[in-house]
């Protein structure tokens, strides 16, 4: 065991970067208490600090903001195909981590001019939604769904609220019916192919959703429309439909999940936190301040894998090789004592990396439609359920067993039954 408490390597295989006390990325204590994870390799490791991923795979932990800043910012040192790994020799085909390293024909894996041309396609489309219309869609969403469960006085609000809003929103400016039980599909093999859960298999998930989204691509080929996946279509820069396949299931994942907990995780920061209990019913300036404080000390995508090295390089003090594996800690570096000193977050600005840094962050305007829907969802059901209450104690709820998520299990709440 390390200094941190969790189980470290007693050897490392041959050429991979871990050494003795390479700490396993998972167990109960990470999945509840990140934090204090990552203010122990701090300790031990420095901003850079050897892992092991499923399996048992060796790779690199970046913890530092300036570590994961100067990452992002040289894709000459630190590229995203990857191909390039070397350790693909030690991955088995059904291995959990392919829906996220496994190479595919994707904006998140190309470089340099190619990357530029599929981005550029991704932002285009996106410039089409209309965001005053988009926050209308969202609060027809969310009247629907608190409809569902206001007369109760009761609701778990990450299942039926948090998780659905966005999931309904993405699908439908992307051109598919927001309800339906094919639309469910995709987006319970979509959360699987993010945040498996223990007997699922986000290998098979991921291909399900790569089917459904090719029919999705044929079906607007044939008669284009309003939508995301139309205008990807019809761009000049002439993709091919395999290529906007991949890259609107990198739009539709990205945009999901991350989303849901983000709106859930704001809601718990309001649901338990005294600061903002006193103006917390519809209170603008106060969610917005809860959203952004979210994105600094619990960003709903924790860990982003990755980078892979182009050459020998230092990074934080380390030697770093070529072809190995760093996973970009967005927790770890938002929450960096050297841009916080005596571990104060300020909450104020918005330098944070939740959604990463240099040519391969979120594409402009992700982050800002992301804004929308989480805050027209926080907004919405805090206007309708002005006295929503935690139905549990707060230390009683759980995070999600996941070192790439940050978010609960459940969040029940109570509230005075409304009649519809």
């Amino acid at each position: 065991m390390t200094e941190t408490g969790f189980p470290s390597a007693d050897a490392a295989p041959a050429g991979c970067p871990a050494h003795p006390g390479a700490v396993r990325l998972g167990g109960l204590e990470y999945q509840q208490t990140p934090s204090e994870l990552y203010r122990a390799l701090r300790r031990e490791h420095g901003a850079v600090a050897p892992v092991l991923l499923d399996g048992d795979v060796p790779a690199w932990l970046v913890l530092g903001y300036s570590e994961v800043s100067y990452v992002t910012s040289h894709d000459e040192l630190f590229a995203r195909d990857s191909r390039r790994w070397s350790q693909w020799s030690q991955i088995p085909p059904d291995w959990p981590l392919l829906p996220f390293v496994g190479y595919q024909p994707s904006v998140l894996f190309t470089e340099g001019a190619e990357h530029q041309r599929r981005a550029g396609v991704i932002t285009e489309a996106l410039e089409g939604i209309d965001q005053f219309e988009l926050a209308r869609q969202c609060r027809q969403i969310a009247d629907g769904l608190i409809a569902s469960f206001a007369g109760s006085g009761r609701a778990e609000l990450m299942s039926a609220y948090a998780h659905a809003l966005p999931a309904r929103a993405v699908v439908q400016v992307c051109g598919m019916p927001q309800t339906g039980e094919d639309t469910q599909r995709l987006v319970e093999d979509l959360r699987i192919s993010l945040d498996a859960a223990e007997g699922d298999d986000p290998v098979a998930a991921y291909t399900r959703v790569g089917e459904r989204i090719h029919q999705l691509v044929k079906e607007k080929r044939e008669r284009p429309g309003a939508d995301v996946t139309s205008r990807m279509l019809l761009h000049p820069a002439g993709l091919t439909d395999e290529e906007i396949v991949q890259d609107l299931i990198s739009v539709i994942a990205a945009a999901q999940q991350p989303t849901a907990n983000w709106i859930c995780n704001t809601l718990r920061l309001l649901l338990t936190d005294e600061r903002f209990a006193l103006n917390v019913s519809g209170g603008r300036l106060s969610v917005g301040e809860a959203l952004n404080e979210v994105l600094w000390l619990d960003t709903p995508t924790q860990n982003f894998i990755g980078r892979w090295a182009v050459r020998d390089t230092q990074l934080g003090g380390r030697l770093i090789r070529a072809g190995d594996c760093l996973v970009l800690g967005l927790a770890a570096a938002n929450t960096d004592p050297q841009i916080w000193p005596e571990s104060h977050v300020g909450a104020e600005n918005s330098a944070h990396l939740s959604f990463s840094n240099g040519e391969h962050r979120c594409p402009y305007p992700a982050p800002l439609l992301a804004d929308v829907m989480a805050r027209t969802a926080v907004e919405t059901l805090l206007e309708r359920l002005p006295d929503l209450v935690l139905a549990v104690e707060p230390e009683e709820l759980s995070w999600r067993p996941s070192i790439w998520m940050r978010g609960l299990d459940s969040l029940p709440v109570e509230f005075t039954p409304v009649v519809q």
